[in-house]
């Protein structure tokens, strides 16, 4: 079967039960033809070093990346040797890819919070360490270190960025090889994230297409129950905004009155952690009342011939892949083989298996 390297996954989405929900969905999702399985890290059972080597292990051409982990949570010499096991594990389908994570969750675990500099000078710490160089008497926005090496070996290893505001979409431009947008993002912001991300890759002297931009785009076919499609989408942009509403909604331009209604709202405010994780069906139908059908609406909903239309408009905004999120495989099943019947293979032959390759 024929791999559509423009498309991805999300491994695990949401709150999985077990980590070895993975292996079935990796395997499915290869079997369907799927390009990129990517993986979100959670400090729970979604520790993403350990679903990486899953992953690399139960498939043998589908690509992989993480989007995101953190670069401090974590030594630049032990990030270093897990990309490159990734990447020899799994003859070069691994893209490391990075994020800033959430400010407030880092603040109540002891971590600093990540700035733009540290991000750029741990990339530059990771090809050097990649390529074979030894560092030594590092002192720069990523720490201090007296050494860092990887002797005998000289690798380029695809790095992945989660970017969102526009210091992100500029960094990924200049400094990344693919960039992950976000969810629920409206057409207006998705067409001008990639038109910045693509900028930034010329202004700093790179060829804009060698920088891929997957949109990571909610996925939720009529074909599923009802109350599971609540979760999916109400649910999910519930937990968004409780996490980083603020930012959700400067990006997509949206009221922030809005905003301020929902986490007024006693059932938000009094709520004990991630809605669409803990909340009852009950529930998420209160909370639906209090988030506007057009902030939903960026997402593929309906037939899954509807679906597909929705999928092709995003590299109509100029997205070079599309994460087809929030579903596993088996839900997507019926997605996907509508949408192999309309692909134009050329459109898309020069994409590598590593989805920042």
């Amino acid at each position: 079967m024929e791999r559509m390297n423009e498309l991805g996954f999300y491994t695990l989405a949401g709150a999985p039960r077990s980590p070895r929900d993975l292996i079935d969905e990796v395997r499915q999702g290869e079997a369907m033809g799927l390009g990129s399985a990517f993986i979100s890290e959670r400090f729970n059972i979604k520790e993403a070093a350990t679903l990486s080597g899953a992953v690399g292990a139960v498939s043998t051409e589908i690509g992989i990346a993480t989007a995101a982990t953190n670069h401090n949570t974590r030594h630049p010499m032990v990030t270093a040797a897990y990309a490159m096991t990734m990447h020899r594990l799994t003859d070069g389908r691994f893209s490391l890819g990075l994020g800033r994570g959430i400010g407030p969750m880092f603040d109540r675990f002891g971590l600093g919070r990540i700035t733009t500099a540290q991000i750029e000078d741990f990339v530059g710490l990771m090809r050097r360490i990649w390529k074979g160089e030894v560092v030594v008497g590092h002192d720069g926005p990523a720490g201090r270190y007296p050494l860092l090496a990887m002797p005998g070996y000289a690798e380029h290893i695809p790095m992945t960025f989660t970017a969102f505001g526009p210091n992100s979409l500029a960094l990924g431009g200049r400094a990344f090889d693919a960039v992950v947008l976000h969810t629920f993002f409206t057409d207006e912001t998705t067409d001008r994230c990639v038109r910045a991300v693509k900028r930034a890759a010329e202004e700093a002297g790179r060829d804009p297409a060698s920088v891929r931009v997957w949109s990571c785009f909610a996925t939720i076919g009529d074909h599923l129950p009802a109350d599971l499609r609540l979760k999916k989408t109400v649910g999910r942009m519930a937990t968004y905004l409780q996490a980083y509403g603020d930012l959700m909604v400067s990006t997509n331009r949206w009221d922030p009155a809005v905003l301020q209604r929902f986490r007024a709202d006693d059932l938000v405010r009094g709520f004990p952690g991630a809605l669409d994780t803990l909340a009852t069906t009950e529930q998420l139908e209160h909370v639906a009342t209090l988030i506007p059908d057009e902030w939903l609406a960026s997402a593929a909903t309906g037939s899954p011939e509807q679906c597909v239309a929705r999928i092709r408009g995003q590299f109509e905004l100029g997205c070079d892949g599309v994460i087809l999120h929030g579903a596993s495989p088996a839900e997507l099943a019926p997605i996907v083989e509508a949408y192999r019947r309309q692909r134009p293979p050329a459109q898309f032959s020069h994409l590598a298996a590593n989805p920042a390759g």
